[in-house]
C-alpha cells in the first residue's frame, strides 16, 4: 500500500502527515522535501521502543549532528522535570532556533518533547514520529503539547505545530494489545463526534482494526487523522469547535488523575470509560436518544472494551474525581464544562453543570 499524505494548514503554518507501512524509512527524503535543515538534532526516544528500530532510524540522520536522549515514558514522568532535562541538553550543546528536536515514541513522549521544543528559545523545529496507535491518530496532530501537574492532566502546555509527522504503521506490530485498544478509544471518539458513516465502519470492522488487519487499520487511521485535521484547521487554539475533541476527556482525565496515573488505567482506556460516561450523561439529560446511546454501548460491549473499569473506583474516590474535574482547563464560572452528544456525528459543547449534578451522576453510574 502506498503512503498516504495529509496536509495540515493552520493560520501560520502548514505541515504534512505521512501515513503508511515503512514511512519512517523516508525520513531523510521527507526532511529534504519539506526544507527541514539543521546543524544539530536532538532525538528524544521513548525507552519502550525496541533498540533495533531506533538504530535503524538513527542511521538515517547525520551521526555527527545527532544527539539522543532516552525518556522513560509514563504519565508520572510527564512533568516539568522531564522537560528540564531536555532543555538542559539543548542549552549545554548550544542549540539554536534553526536546529531540530525529533520525538520518537507515544503520545507522552511527543507531548513532553513538543512542549520543550515550543519553549526553547521560543521555538525550534519539531518532528514527531509517533509509534503508538493513540499518538498516530490523535496526539501527534494539531499542535497540543503539555505536561501534568499535581492539580491535573495537561494543565501546563502550549499550542505548537510540528514541521513534520511520520506515522509508520509497522510500529504498531511491536505494541501489546492493550496499547492498540487505547488507540482505538481515540479513533472511536472521532467517529462519534464527527461521522456516523465512520462509526458504522468501526462497528462492522472493529475487531479487524484491533487485530491490525489491512486495509482496515490503514483506513481507520486515515479517517481519524483527516477528521481531526479538519477540526484543527477550523479552530487551532480550541476557542470553539475544537472543544468537541475533548468528548469523554473531562471524565477520562479525572479518572486517570484519581488513580495516580497508575497502570490500572491507561489514557486510552480512560477515554473509553469517559466516552461511556459522557454518552450516559447526555442520555440522562435528554440530549441523546436511547437508540443512539445503545449503538455506542453495544459497540463497546461487543468488542469487550469496557471490561471492569468501573470497579476501579469506590465512594472514597468521588471527591478526588470531582476535584480534578473542577480543575479541567475547559471550565468557566466555577462550573464543570462537558462535551455532550445530540446524536452520533452531532456533538454539543459550551455546556456547564454544577458540581452537585455531576457528583450525583458519578455516584449513580460509576460507583457500583
Amino acid at each position: 500500500m502506498s503512503l498516504i499524505k495529509l496536509q495540515v494548514k493552520t493560520t501560520n503554518q502548514k505541515y504534512p502527515i505521512i501515513i503508511g507501512k515503512g514511512s519512517v524509512n523516508k525520513l531523510t527524503v521527507l526532511m529534504k522535501k519539506n526544507s527541514i535543515k539543521f546543524n544539530q538534532c536532538l532525538v528524544v526516544v521513548d525507552n519502550n521502543i525496541p533498540k533495533k528500530i531506533i538504530k535503524k532510524i538513527l542511521k538515517l540522520l547525520p551521526k555527527k549532528q545527532t544527539i539522543t536522549h532516552s525518556f522513560k515514558a509514563n504519565e508520572i514522568n510527564k512533568n516539568q522535570k522531564s522537560v528540564d532535562k531536555i532543555l538542559k541538553i539543548l542549552l549545554k550543546k548550544n542549540f539554536n532556533r534553526n536546529d531540530c528536536l525529533i520525538s520518537i515514541g507515544g503520545g507522552i513522549t511527543g507531548d513532553v518533547s513538543g512542549f520543550a521544543a515550543s519553549i526553547f528559545k521560543r521555538g525550534i523545529k519539531f518532528i514527531n514520529i509517533p509509534t503508538t496507535l493513540l499518538a498516530q491518530v490523535d496526539s501527534s496532530i494539531g499542535g497540543k503539547t503539555g505536561i501534568n501537574s499535581n492539580f491535573g492532566k495537561n494543565l501546563i502546555g502550549s499550542f505548537y505545530q510540528p514541521s513534520l509527522v511520520i506515522s509508520d504503521i509497522n510500529f504498531l506490530k511491536t505494541l501489546p494489545k492493550r496499547e492498540i485498544v487505547c488507540g482505538y478509544g481515540e479513533i472511536l471518539k472521532h467517529s462519534i463526534i464527527a461521522d456516523k458513516k465512520f462509526f458504522n465502519f468501526l462497528d462492522k470492522n472493529g475487531s479487524k482494526i484491533l487485530d491490525l488487519k489491512s486495509p482496515f487499520i490503514e483506513k481507520s487511521i486515515y479517517l481519524s487523522c483527516n477528521l481531526k485535521k479538519k477540526i484543527v484547521e477550523l479552530d487551532e487554539k480550541e476557542l470553539n469547535l475544537r472543544k468537541i475533541l475533548n468528548f469523554g476527556h473531562s471524565f477520562a482525565h479525572a479518572y486517570e488523575a484519581t488513580l495516580g496515573y497508575s497502570k490500572k488505567l491507561n489514557h486510552g482506556e480512560a477515554v473509553i470509560l469517559g466516552i461511556m460516561s459522557a454518552s450516559k450523561f447526555s442520555l440522562l439529560n435528554k440530549f441523546l436518544s436511547i437508540n443512539e446511546f445503545k449503538l455506542i454501548e453495544n459497540h463497546l460491549n461487543k468488542l469487550k472494551l469496557l471490561n471492569d473499569f468501573n470497579k476501579l473506583f469506590s465512594n472514597n474516590d468521588l471527591k478526588k474525581i470531582l476535584f480534578f474535574m473542577k480543575k479541567d482547563k475547559k471550565n468557566i464560572n466555577e462550573k464543570i464544562s462537558l462535551i455532550l452528544l445530540k446524536k452520533i456525528g452531532s456533538p454539543l459543547y459550551n455546556f456547564q453543570f454544577d458540581e452537585k449534578k455531576v457528583n450525583l451522576f458519578l455516584k449513580n453510574e460509576l460507583i457500583k
